[in-house]
């Protein structure tokens, strides 16, 4: 199943877009390979209001922000996971225009073996002021918003529900532009793939992811996401079949049409869906599962 991937997006770096009677959005410039256009800050409710996913450590954005919000009281800040896209400006924000900083907690708190364990683009400073579990919510004059625990891309990452209109910011556990990057050690494919097919039994009519577009289709999108997730480890059992039994064999095949800077992350990738075949006993390695390892099918 391909993926119908949205890539087109209309706005102005800095400038506040509203997207809904209770959604704006603000844009860092912070473009690359993985934040494609940037990072999408919301800002939910009108008067007292949410922000979920400040952003990166990027002065121009703060500012952006903090001019968006004047003349509002900000209550809550709201992260949905420890990447230095975006987390570092939940506490710079906050000193200029107050809120408690929410999120599930510091990096790796969802996966305490992994401690450690490093892991590229990480924000280890961050620590909330509250930490959230699966289903809190949260409450202000006009909006309510549901933690949804959704492990896989990090294990602390949390989508938040606005139950007034039925959408989902879904951080980087969904994305329109691109799939979503699984990277061990924090990274756990099974735990991903378990948290998309939850989302099927939920009935929101738009996802707002923190990089691109909007999702508008959100259960199709998911059930194509799932349905290459799963293509995806057909292809890397195919791969060792035929003898391409490294990790670095894989991905120059599989993704030989894709960015090359976005190999390594790829290799990670790959390296995420080995583990969970290793674990499920179809495939097996001289010893643990890691990039350098070689992989053989069982039987």
């Amino acid at each position: 199943m391909n993926i119908p991937f949205v890539r087109e997006l209309d706005f102005e770096y800095g400038m506040v877009a509203r997207l809904s009677p209770g959604i704006r959005r603000v844009i860092a410039k912070n473009p690359s390979p993985f934040t494609y256009y940037g990072t999408g800050t919301y800002i939910v409710g009108n008067g007292e209001v949410a922000v979920i996913d400040p952003g990166p450590d990027l002065a121009s954005h703060v500012d952006a922000l903090e001019n968006a919000l004047e003349g509002e009281s900000v209550t809550h800040i709201l992260v949905t996971h420890t990447h230095r896209d975006h987390s570092p400006a939940a506490r710079i924000l906050q000193q200029r225009v107050g809120g408690m900083i929410h999120a599930f907690g510091p990096h790796g708190s969802g996966r305490p073996e992994a401690a450690g364990a490093v892991e590229e683009g990480a924000d280890h400073d961050f620590a909330p002021d509250i930490k959230l579990k699966d289903g809190d919510t949260l409450v202000g004059p006009d909006w309510t918003l549901e933690a949804v625990h959704t492990p896989g891309h990090c294990s602390n990452h949390l989508c938040y529900r606005l139950r007034e209109e039925r959408v989902l910011f879904c951080g980087d556990h969904v994305m329109g532009w691109s799939t979503t990057v699984v990277a061990p050690p924090d990274g756990d494919m099974q735990a991903y793939m378990k948290s998309l097919k939850r989302l099927l039994a939920d009935d929101d009519t738009v996802y707002w992811p923190t990089h691109g577009p909007a999702i508008r289709d959100p259960q199709s999108f998911v059930r194509a996401y799932i349905a290459h997730r799963e293509s995806r480890e057909d292809q890397i059992l195919a791969c060792i079949e035929a003898g391409d039994d490294t990790i670095d064999v894989m991905v120059a095949k599989m993704y030989a049409t894709v960015d090359p800077r976005l190999h390594p992350a790829a290799a990670r990738s790959v390296l995420s869906h080995l583990i969970h075949l290793v674990e499920s006993g179809r495939v097996t390695t001289n010893g643990a599962a890691s990039l350098s390892a070689t992989y053989a099918l069982s039987g």
